[in-house]
């Protein structure tokens, strides 16, 4: 009887196990449609995303268009030691950090203000009008958009600057003084962007309990204690998100309006690493020294992303991953 079930389990025991990949061809037989569904959006990211990320490698070679990607010849961290003993290297960081903390820091708050208050307005015309006029600018393009800051700010047909001298002020120079430049670009910013993201957070607030403003009503909760202990706890996953996503393109910023804007006056605080990556690339055709300072760049955003999603993960709940 002994020998009867060391037999057995020694069967049980040599009997193959299942294969991994024909368990996954089980499931894709089974759920082909899934698969096709998803299969443009995972071949157009394959082909669009990851696909151009084979020529990376010309940061680290002497690219030479004749010779192409493969023939040109490999020189290692030569175009970083450039670019990190530059005298351009420190400006450069510190204008594309100045402006992302100031942009982070003036308009993250303000969607979620937009959004608080019109979840409070209860007239229905005068919330979509508010909406409407609050949404509007995300529609128009950047070169619009640089084109009206041009036209409202220049010194001699700009509305703003002859709003200001008939008050009997002195206009200062916008669009050439260095230090109005990222004022004038984060304020612009958040005009044309603010409404816009105060969707993601009325979507949030739709899904709070009215029976927890009905109780603290009948509690005598105020409106404002209300706002800070219903509304704002129900925002703070979005909004921990988000500013997980705003810290992680820290050093991307546009360089789109920054163009437009940019003037040999102004240069000394707008001329960021995108710009830069602009005039090398493009302009100097230094194609193996752009694509090494746009893969600093990445590599920075990259690691302030993860950093930033693992403290956060340890204090809260809110994480990306």
């Amino acid at each position: 009887m002994q020998d009867a079930k060391t037999a057995v389990s020694g069967e049980v025991m040599l009997k193959p196990k299942k294969s991994t990949g024909n368990n996954l061809w089980k499931r894709i037989k089974q759920n082909w449609e899934l698969y096709i569904f998803i299969a443009p959006a995972f071949f157009y990211f394959l082909i669009f995303a990851y696909g151009p990320m084979y020529g990376i490698q010309i940061a680290f070679k002497n690219f030479i268009p004749t010779k192409g990607i493969t023939g040109s010849p490999w020189v290692g961290f030569d175009h970083f030691e450039r670019f990190f003993h530059s005298y351009y290297f420190w400006d450069l960081l510190w204008n594309t950090l100045s402006i992302s903390l100031y942009e982070l820091a003036v308009g993250f708050p303000i969607p979620i203000i937009l959004a608080l208050a019109f979840n409070e307005v209860r007239n229905g015309f005068f919330k979509k009008l508010a909406q409407t006029v609050t949404y509007a600018p995300h529609f128009i393009s950047v070169v619009v958009m640089a084109g009206m800051i041009i036209a409202f700010l220049s010194p001699s047909t700009g509305i703003i600057v002859h709003f200001i001298e008939g008050l009997g002020f002195q206009a200062p120079s916008f669009l050439t003084d260095p230090r109005w430049f990222k004022t004038i670009y984060v304020l612009s910013g958040v005009w044309q962007s603010a409404g816009w993201g105060t969707i993601i957070y009325l979507a949030a607030l739709s899904g709070v309990d009215p029976g927890l403003h009905e109780a603290a009503v009948i509690d005598g909760a105020s409106r404002f204690q209300r706002i800070l202990n219903i509304n704002i706890p129900t925002l703070l996953p979005t909004m921990t998100i988000l500013l997980i996503l705003s810290i992680g393109s820290l050093l991307g910023v546009g360089f789109e309006k920054i163009l437009l804007l940019q003037n040999p006056l102004n240069m000394k605080s707008s001329d960021v690493i995108s710009t830069f990556v602009y005039r090398s690339g493009l302009v100097d055709a230094q194609y193996s020294f752009s694509t090494a300072i746009g893969l600093f760049n990445s590599i920075i955003n990259c690691i302030l992303l993860v950093t930033v999603n693992q403290i956060v993960r340890r204090t809260s709940e809110n994480s990306l991953w």
